[in-house]
């Protein structure tokens, strides 16, 4: 059985994933990496082939080395409703 929590993060990324209007690439990052750690936490893998965008995703989750999944899930449901609440500033 999913957690309030599992649930209102999913809720978050689904909503997240509507959002029609640009979203900084430096906020995009952030998703990125909350939900990386949120799904995968410490388990980092890099592909060292891949391209510049992937080396910046890379980072971006490598900083949140140590986080846990719970608060990670947290940090991405918040900055999803900031993000939500701006884009229908917009």
């Amino acid at each position: 059985m999913k957690s309030d929590l599992d649930i209102k993060f999913e809720k978050a990324y689904q909503e997240v994933s509507k959002i029609r209007s640009k979203v900084a690439p430096d906020i995009m990052l952030r998703f990125y990496a909350f939900n990386k750690q949120a799904t995968a936490g410490n388990n980092f893998s890099f592909n060292a082939s891949a391209d510049v965008r992937n080396g910046f995703k890379f980072n971006a989750w490598m900083q949140l080395s140590g986080m846990s999944s719970e608060d990670a899930k947290k940090a991405y449901i918040k900055l999803a409703k900031k993000i939500i609440n701006q884009s229908k500033i917009k």
